[in-house]
């Protein structure tokens, strides 16, 4: 589809926000793959409940 960047989101149903040790490990995968071929990662959210996390408004992009 031409994408130039993308924001990637899932949900912890166990409505913690905060992200796990595998959260943060394939969000940089995901980074990394996605480099190859040009196109940015603006964010990764995390949905719980009616809270929500953003990677890049905590430093983690």
């Amino acid at each position: 589809m031409n994408a130039a960047a993308l924001i990637l989101a899932h949900n912890h149903p166990s409505g913690v926000t905060e992200p796990s040790q595998a959260d943060r490990a394939i969000t940089q995968r995901i980074i990394a793959a996605l480099n190859l071929v040009d196109i940015r990662v603006l964010d990764h959210f995390i949905v719980g409940g009616a809270d929500c996390y953003s990677f890049a408004e905590q430093g983690l992009l």
